[in-house]
């Protein structure tokens, strides 16, 4: 889509003072799918020159907000970790072609907050941090799970950038369940729920997304049952934060994830603990 009120694009490179109307620019299949009426001005990121996935000497994982859809899928298929096949599957949760894989990034899957952001639900799920870089240069480091607040609501001020996210070894080294739910057989994501299992001390995370305005990420120390999981889950959740659209209605997606919850419960808990 022409985005016919921008006056200008500029390069992020050249830092310039941030004004009314900028927006920062990563792959654009958001900004251009529909009109922006009040954007003047786009700050391209696909010059900063950043390395899209790189391996910390703690064994962390940070993920550039502008690596590509593309470039994660590829990475996650050599990444020599536990969780490294859940990379794929929250990959092939987008409801997008080729092409948008190769534009997409996942800074922006993660700034745009909806939902059903795939994005978020895997980086939620492996207990990630976004690096926050202020106009002033000052950065701040939140977890994915308070970066997002509601549907499309995020804590970005004014003139911020998500750098990157960084995904923390522990994490990578869990064992993971997947389960996701749309009406459609095609159809965007209505309820994605994911768990990990830590091998270090047999805690158990399970994060709800896409049923949800916000992603939940619930942690229990030990494997819960099933009515100390049901219970969780609808103590965190409150009745307004089960997302309410065209691709489901609030009591489908709650009956969704908590049946998805379940099922990972019991695939992630040794039988002597179900």
């Amino acid at each position: 889509m022409d985005l016919n009120t921008v006056l200008d694009v500029r390069d992020a490179r050249h830092r310039e003072p941030w004004r009314p109307g900028d927006a920062w620019l990563g792959g654009g299949t958001y900004l251009f799918s529909e009109p922006q009426p009040h954007i003047r001005r786009l700050v391209d990121l696909s010059r900063m020159g950043w390395p899209p996935l790189s391996r910390q000497p703690d064994g962390s994982l940070d993920i550039a907000a502008t690596c590509t859809i593309t470039e994660l899928s590829r990475f996650a298929r050599t990444l020599p970790a536990t969780a490294a096949p859940l990379f794929e599957k929250c990959c092939r949760a987008f409801l997008a072609s080729f092409k948008i894989w190769n534009m997409a990034t996942v800074g922006g899957n993660l700034c745009n907050g909806l939902p059903a952001g795939p994005m978020i639900s895997l980086t939620a799920a492996l207990d990630g941090t976004v690096l926050l870089q202020g106009q002033d240069g000052a950065t701040r480091r939140l977890p994915v799970t308070e970066f997002i607040t509601g549907a499309g609501v995020k804590v970005l001020r004014d003139g911020e950038l998500l750098r990157s996210v960084r995904l923390p070894a522990r994490a990578l080294d869990c064992r993971t369940a997947f389960r996701q739910a749309s009406l459609y057989g095609l159809g965007r994501s209505g309820s994605l729920v994911i768990g990990a299992c830590d091998p270090a001390d047999g805690s158990l995370a399970v994060t709800v997304t896409a049923a949800t305005t916000r992603p939940f990420r619930l942690w229990f120390a030990l494997p819960p049952t099933a009515a100390e999981l049901r219970a969780a889950i609808d103590g965190a959740v409150r009745s307004d934060e089960w997302f309410d659209d065209i691709h489901g209605l609030p009591a489908w997606r709650r009956h969704m994830a908590l049946l998805q919850a379940e099922e990972i419960r019991r695939e992630l808990t040794p039988e002597e603990h179900r």
